[in-house]
């Protein structure tokens, strides 16, 4: 049996499984939040692949192959931030959806601040729409560039591919479905995680034809960045690089609502203690595998052996087992991505169908409800699918960009406070909500957050590691001195002004070299959110209820 055939039949299996969850979907509250109904270790392993996303399988492991121990800073920050959203914030968050008995995120936000309910509800379901619409797109992008990776397909094909199989059973099934799916999906990812590591350390020590014969030794061959905690950075640029990594904790506080609604669907704080440890466990092991994939992956293949860091895990895969074992572990990267863009999609369909579609004041029957539920998700899916097709790919993910910040840092604070300070009020929320996405825009695109220029220094150490000729750097440091706010101007300049051979290969590496770290918009973002929260709180008159 081929890579093809193991996928395609996980693939089916899939469909044919969240379609089978659907059938309990009676209601529009069945539809957006299961009823409330979920048992801990479905919510746990639901909102574990749906908060990993690509990035455990894909990202993580590319970042800890390209930048050695460093990447051990953004484990911890993640780490941290899943478990005190585990211990802290998820059963407060099951206790405030019955006590409310709402739905979705933003209905909670609202009849917690009730005085300003409607308004909240609305500028924050427009927020989260917005941005989550094109999160939809960049992951059917995400999942046609995986594709195109292994199959050689279009990357467009493999796009409607991927929405071909989310949108059936997400569309009948709804949030029932999309949770279950998400289960087979994280006990796969999981599997990766762990045999992956163990296999890989074996075949390193009865292989000695390879870069490195063990995880130490490839960290030292590698360089001297690659076995400091702190890569090349010194000082100032060292607590900047540790700040950076662990700034992401702040994002999991409550303000990721395709993860908040999770915790909010557990049936009983019984249920909410086994998800808790459930959800624990897994990101520890998750993380140690994640990181150890990417250093074998250095050990392996050295660090100029991948055109693109980020596929550093099929490439062990596919080196470490039979074409059988070997399609579907990878699967797990198709399903990482499937589990992010269904839970997005019916986060976003129902904040829409709920929040804004919804007219005020108009009691309808369950099933009318459940029915435009599912009318709105297959047209936003349909939407988001050829938005992915006519934007250009550097606008989606660049507005996607803005997601962990924005609104997850922004939200974190809002429910932060929501939950544990008496005086926040509506007219504060909103304020906060609306300052925290336009600062991030601002620190994000003024490349205040990273930025990319070339030094002497840098180049000699691709040409060191024979990645670049003296040709080439010759030719990059014509632009030795200037200052590109993002990726994009980065790449366009060395591909307008230098000549490289085998530029497509070599392109990922040069860019991933010449980064310079700012101070993060997650940690930037919380800050100022959490300023302006407390002084529109101090500042602002409530709106009084009538």
């Amino acid at each position: 049996m081929s890579i093809v055939s193991v996928m395609v039949t996980y693939i089916t299996l899939l469909i044919l499984w969240g379609i089978y969850q659907g059938r309990k979907v009676k209601t529009g509250n069945d539809f957006a939040i299961a009823g409330r109904t979920l048992p801990g270790w479905a919510a746990a392993l639901s909102e574990r692949a749906t908060g990993e996303s690509s990035w455990a399988l894909l990202g993580l492991p590319g970042a800890a192959y390209a930048m050695g121990l460093t990447e051990i800073w953004t484990a911890v920050g993640c780490v941290a931030g899943i478990v005190t959203a585990w211990i802290v914030l998820a059963w407060r968050l099951r206790d405030e959806a019955e006590k409310y008995n709402v739905a979705t995120f933003t209905e909670y936000l609202a009849a917690k601040h009730i005085e300003c309910g409607r308004m909240l509800r609305i500028i924050s379901s427009m927020v989260i729409v917005f941005f989550f619409f094109f999160y939809v797109g960049a992951q059917f992008l995400g999942g046609g560039k995986t594709l195109y990776t292994l199959f050689g397909l279009k990357p467009w094909t493999g796009a409607i591919i991927t929405a071909a199989v989310i949108i059936p059973y997400t569309v009948y099934g709804g949030f029932q479905s999309v949770v279950y799916t998400d289960v087979v999906q994280a006990i796969l990812m999981i599997i990766t995680l762990i045999v992956a590591p163990v296999v890989g350390v074996i075949y390193l020590i009865n292989h000695h034809d390879l870069y490195a014969s063990g995880i130490t030794e490839a960290l030292v061959k590698a360089g001297s960045s690659y076995t400091s905690l702190t890569g090349t950075a010194r000082g100032f640029g060292a607590g900047l690089l540790i700040t950076g990594g662990f700034s992401w904790f702040f994002g999991y506080l409550g303000g990721q609502p395709q993860l908040s609604v999770r915790f909010m669907a557990i049936k009983n704080s019984k249920q909410a203690k086994k998800a808790r440890n459930i959800g624990i466990a897994w990101t520890i092991l998750a993380y140690i595998g994640a990181l150890m994939i990417g250093w074998i992956g250095l050990a392996i293949f050295g660090p100029a052996g991948l055109s693109d860091p980020e596929y550093v895990m099929p490439s062990v895969i596919l080196k470490l087992f039979p074409p059988v074992i070997a399609g579907l572990l990878i699967t797990g990267a198709i399903a990482a991505i499937v589990s992010t863009a269904d839970s997005l999609l019916i986060l976003s369909a129902t904040e829409l169908s709920e929040s804004i579609v919804k007219k005020t004041r108009t009691v309808i029957s369950p099933e009318k409800t459940l029915r435009r539920h599912r009318i709105t998700t297959a047209l936003l899916a349909v939407v988001a699918l050829a938005l992915s097709y006519f934007s250009p790919s550097n606008l989606i993910f660049t507005i996607v960009s803005y997601v962990w910040a924005g609104i997850g840092c922004t939200f974190s604070v809002v429910v932060l406070l929501t939950l544990f300070w008496k005086r926040f009020h509506g007219r504060a929320a909103i304020i906060t909500i609306i300052s925290g996405m336009l600062f991030t825009i601002v620190w994000i695109s003024g490349g205040f957050e990273q930025h990319y220029r070339i030094t002497e220094s840098k180049t000699e150490m691709l040409v060191n590691q024979n990645i670049i000729n003296k040709s080439e750097s010759q030719g990059l440091l014509t632009l030795k001195g200037e200052r590109f706010v993002n990726l994009s101007r980065f790449k366009s300049a060395l591909e307008n002004r230098v000549v490289i051979s085998d530029e497509e290969k070599k392109l990922s590496v040069i860019s991933s070299a010449f980064i310079e770290k700012g101070v993060p918009a997650r940690l930037t973002t919380f800050v100022f959110a959490l300023v302006i929260a407390v002084f529109s709180t101090i500042l602002v008159k409530p709106k009084k209820i009538l």
